[in-house]
């Protein structure tokens, strides 16, 4: 089977919003052209032959404009038709207005958008008013039938109010999708907001139970994201696969990059759009060699690891951006990675294999296993989806 192909349109890097930690938006960023969306559609079409999903990412992708989408996503649709294009968006929802909320439930696009928990700690770690800028722009999604999922970052602060963030998510039915806060490569104090990675791991730890205790009234997409990996013995989110050449970045000059979070570092372009470059051009950029450096470096050092193939050592931004380019270690969150990998993988052995805590049923019955709710239950609720 086919893997999907993933791009990343950035239609700008600009952001209304000052988030503290942010570590990818840049005020003076140009805007994409309508001539740019027509080149990344000639692109595409000839590039390979697998359906493909496009991601409107940033910066804030709305500030493109209502005329942006009202053009582009009609060009993208029907020029990749043989591709039976889908669409996503990721939007702090500030500029959500209901003329580009047609726009967008007219090709019934997702949204990501972006909350830290209750108003008081969104707007401690995002700036005075994102909390409500982004509900009402939530409102207006909902109005307009269009489905919003929220990604919450933690910070070395907020993690410490994660029993309040949970129980908001849980109170207000919203799925939990979390992100911890990277050190910033722009800051003078680039860990003034990251989350370490062992408190990562013991967050994830947390959540797990959280979850468990909670199950059918909540998601917690990266428990599911992680048990499914260990079920599957395969990565399924973008953190823990062989990413290169099924994911790809297009900033607002039409340059070609690995992935979004590259975009705007001139030492990972890769071709432009307008130069229609193939899977082999793009394979002779440095960039692309980097990633596979990352690739290499990955099966040699965590070879004797475990978890290495659903893992595949992180996010290669998360390992080699700090580096400036040099492939010196997997992603720095491995320390997390692999205590909730070996929380998970602990659990369902002992779920399938026995633990000793076992009782006689009724009259007639085998015996069974006395506990709450584990990790066979959560992959019977993916399942059942």
């Amino acid at each position: 089977m086919k893997s999907p192909f993933h791009v990343m349109i950035i239609p700008t890097l600009g952001c209304p919003s000052k988030c503290h930690y942010c570590w990818s938006s840049d005020e003076g960023s140009p805007r994409m052209s309508i001539e740019t969306v027509r080149e990344i559609a000639e692109w595409l079409k000839d590039y390979q032959s697998n359906q493909v999903t496009i991601t409107f990412h940033g910066g804030e992708p709305l500030l493109a404009g209502a005329e942006f989408y009202r053009q582009a996503l009609p060009i993208l649709s029907e020029g990749l038709a043989h591709l039976a294009p889908t669409f996503a968006l990721q939007s702090n929802l500030w500029l959500l207005t209901p003329e580009l909320a047609e726009i967008l439930a007219e090709y019934q696009i997702p949204i990501g958008s972006s909350i830290d928990g209750p108003e008081e700690i969104t707007d401690a770690q995002r700036g005075k008013g994102y909390f409500a800028k982004t509900m009402r722009g939530y409102e207006i999604a909902r109005e307009n039938g269009l489905e919003v999922r929220f990604i919450c970052t933690f910070t070395n602060r907020s993690v410490k109010e994660k029993e309040t963030i949970f129980d908001f998510f849980l109170k207000q039915g919203f799925p939990l999708k979390l992100h911890p806060a990277l050190p910033s490569l722009r800051s003078k104090d680039p860990k003034e907001w990251a989350l370490e990675p062992e408190e990562y791991g013991e967050l994830l730890v947390y959540l797990l139970d959280r979850y468990l205790d909670n199950l059918g009234r909540i998601e917690v997409m990266n428990i599911n994201d992680l048990c499914r990996g260990i079920f599957t013995r395969h990565g399924t989110v973008c953190t823990f696969v062989d990413c290169m050449g099924t994911t790809l970045a297009i900033g607002p000059d039409g340059s070609i990059y690995p992935c979004y979070r590259f975009v705007g570092m001139p030492k990972y372009v890769m071709g432009n759009v307008r130069d229609r470059p193939t899977a082999e051009d793009l394979a002779r950029s440095k960039a692309w060699k980097l990633m596979h450096a990352f690739k290499d470096y990955v099966d040699q050092e965590c070879a004797g690891c475990a978890h290495i193939k659903y893992c595949r050592g992180g996010c290669p931004y998360n390992a080699i951006a700090p580096t400036d380019g040099e492939v010196r270690g997997v992603d720095p969150h491995c320390v997390a990675y692999k205590r909730i990998f070996d929380e998970i993988t602990t659990r369902l052995n002992e779920e399938i294999f026995g633990s000793g805590d076992m009782e006689m049923g009724g009259f007639g019955s085998p015996f069974v296993r006395n506990t709450k709710p584990g990790i066979m239950a959560i992959l019977r609720t993916m399942a059942t989806k």
